[in-house]
C-alpha cells in the first residue's frame, strides 16, 4: 500500500480515545528492613566505597560538537568553518570505505566533530537519522568507520472514535501523526470518498503499532488492521504478507482493499462541484456540461493518479490552464485540469497515488480547486458512481486463505472489542473528566 505526503487538510472529522497494550505482570519490589548494626556498618563503608567506584569509572567521554547541515552546505564547508584543513578534510573522504558518503550531505543531517588535545580531527560522527549514523576514528592506519543501525521496538495499540469535527485535529491531539492519518484513509480510498460520503455519527477503529528507541516514542509504525462505519456500512481492512512476499491491506474476505481507482484523487478539504450536465459555467455565464467534479483545496495540494497507466497528454490551454491525461488500460482515461504545476510528462507510466501535479487555478478557474473527469470507452462517467461498472478488486488464492484467516484473527477479535466499546460509547453520555474535540 503506497502511503502519500500530503498538506494538512479535512478529511473527515472524529473524536479519538487511544490506548496501548501494557505488560500488568511487571512486580515493584521494596527494599528490605537492615538492622542498626547493618546500617551502621553500611553509612561507615558508604564514603570509601563511593570514592573506589569513582576511581574505576572510565572517564566520561568529551562532547563531541554538532553541526547541523544546511541546503546546500558540503563537509568541506562544514569543516573549514570549524578550523579543520584541506588534508584532513582529504584523509577523512578518502581513507574509509565509505567516505564518499560524506560528499553527499543531505539538509537536517547532523555532523558530530571530535578534536584531540592539539586540536587535531580525530573523530566524526555522521548522523542521518535517529536510526542510522557512521562514526570516522582516526586510526594508526588512517580512518576507519562503524556504521550503527538502530531498530526500533514495536509496540501495539489502538485508537478509536466517532465523526465530529476535524479528522486531522482530533487524531494528532490523540497522539496520531499525520502519516498514520493519511495511512488510514489511504486504505479506504477505494471504497469512502473522504469528502461527500462521511457523516456524522460515522465511527473509526484502528489497531496499529508505534515504534520506540530507547524506551521513548519514536514514530508511528504500520497500520494493523482498521474499520470504518460509513451511513451503517463497515469496512475492515487487515495487514496481510502474501506468499509472494507482497504486503497489501485485505477485507475480511481476502479481498484487496486496493481497487482499480481511488475514489478522490487528491487529498482535499472541500468539494465546490459535482458531476453536472447542465450547469451555468462561473466564468463564460453560459450552460455548459459539467462533466466531472471539482475538488477546491489550497494551491499546492498534491493531486494523485487514480489508478495505474500512462500519461497521454499533458501540457497547457487556455480554459484547461496546466492538465494531465491519463489512459488506463484500453476502456479508462482519467483528466485533472487547472494544475499549479505539473508533475509527469507525456509517455510517463504512472502508479496509482503517485503525486502528477499540484492545485491550482490555472486557466478559465475562479479559484484553486481540481477539475476531475473520468471516461469509459471514450464517454464520460459520473466520477462518483462509475465505480459500480469497474473490474472487481482482486483476491487472494484459495490456497491462502487458511493462513490468512489465521493470520487476522487477533486483529479481528481486537477490532471486534474496539467496535462493541465504542459503540456503547456512542450510546453513553461522555463523562465530564474526559476531554472532547
Amino acid at each position: 500500500m503506497v502511503i502519500t505526503a500530503a498538506a494538512v487538510v479535512a478529511l473527515a472529522a472524529i473524536e479519538f480515545q487511544t490506548g496501548a497494550n501494557r505488560d500488568n505482570n511487571s512486580v515493584q519490589f521494596k527494599p528490605s528492613q537492615l538492622d542498626t548494626q547493618q546500617q551502621a556498618l553500611r553509612d561507615k563503608t558508604s564514603d570509601s566505597a563511593t570514592d573506589a567506584v569513582a576511581e574505576l569509572s572510565p572517564p566520561t567521554e568529551p562532547p563531541w560538537p554538532e553541526q547541523i547541515v544546511k541546503k546546500g552546505e558540503t563537509l568541506s564547508q562544514i569543516l573549514t568553518r570549524a578550523g579543520y584543513s584541506d588534508r584532513e578534510i582529504y584523509n577523512i573522504t578518502s581513507e574509509p570505505q565509505d567516505g564518499e558518503s560524506l560528499v553527499r550531505l543531505l539538509p537536517g543531517e547532523t555532523i558530530a566533530l571530535q578534536p584531540d588535545d592539539s586540536g587535531e580531527l580525530v573523530g566524526l560522527r555522521h548522523i542521518k537519522s535517529p536510526l542510522e549514523s557512521v562514526t570516522y576514528l582516526r586510526t594508526s592506519a588512517g580512518f576507519e568507520s562503524h556504521t550503527e543501525i538502530l531498530s526500533p521496538e514495536p509496540r501495539e495499540t489502538w485508537a478509536t472514535g466517532t465523526i465530529n469535527t476535524s479528522l486531522f485535529v482530533a487524531g494528532e491531539k490523540a497522539g496520531l501523526s499525520q502519516r498514520t492519518i493519511l495511512a488510514m484513509a489511504n486504505i479506504f480510498g477505494g471504497v469512502i470518498d473522504f469528502a461527500l460520503d462521511t457523516r456524522k455519527g460515522d465511527t473509526v477503529q484502528l489497531f496499529y503499532e508505534e515504534l520506540f528507541l530507547n524506551d521513548k516514542k519514536f514514530e508511528d509504525g504500520d497500520i494493523i488492521a482498521a474499520s470504518y462505519t460509513n451511513q451503517g456500512e463497515t469496512f475492515n481492512a487487515f495487514r496481510y504478507t502474501d506468499a509472494s512476499g507482497d504486503t497489501n491491506y485485505y477485507n475480511e474476505d481476502g479481498v484487496s482493499m486496493r481497487k482499480a481507482f481511488l475514489m478522490a484523487p487528491l487529498d482535499f478539504t472541500r468539494v465546490s462541484s459535482n458531476f453536472n450536465l447542465r450547469r451555468l459555467h462561473p466564468i463564460y455565464k453560459t450552460v455548459r456540461p459539467h462533466r466531472g467534479t471539482d475538488y477546491a483545496a489550497p494551491t499546492g495540494t498534491p493531486v494523485y493518479a487514480a489508478g495505474d497507466g500512462r500519461v497521454i497528454r499533458a501540457g497547457y490551454t487556455r480554459s484547461n490552464g496546466n492538465y494531465v491525461v491519463i489512459a488506463h488500460g484500453e476502456q479508462y482515461v482519467t483528466k485533472y485540469l487547472h494544475l499549479h504545476k505539473r508533475k509527469v510528462k507525456a509517455g510517463q507510466r504512472v502508479s496509482q497515488s503517485q503525486v502528477i501535479g499540484t492545485v491550482g487555478s490555472t486557466g478559465a478557474a475562479t479559484g484553486p480547486h481540481l477539475h476531475y473527469e473520468f471516461l469509459m470507452n471514450n464517454k464520460h462517467r459520473n466520477p462518483r458512481t462509475v465505480y459500480k461498472y469497474l473490474p472487481k478488486a482482486s483476491a487472494l488464492p484459495t490456497a491462502e486463505m487458511a493462513d490468512f484467516r489465521q493470520t487476522i484473527d487477533k486483529a479481528n477479535k481486537e477490532l471486534d472489542r474496539l467496535n462493541a466499546n465504542n459503540n456503547m460509547a456512542t450510546r453513553t453520555p461522555p463523562r465530564s473528566d474526559v476531554a472532547l474535540n
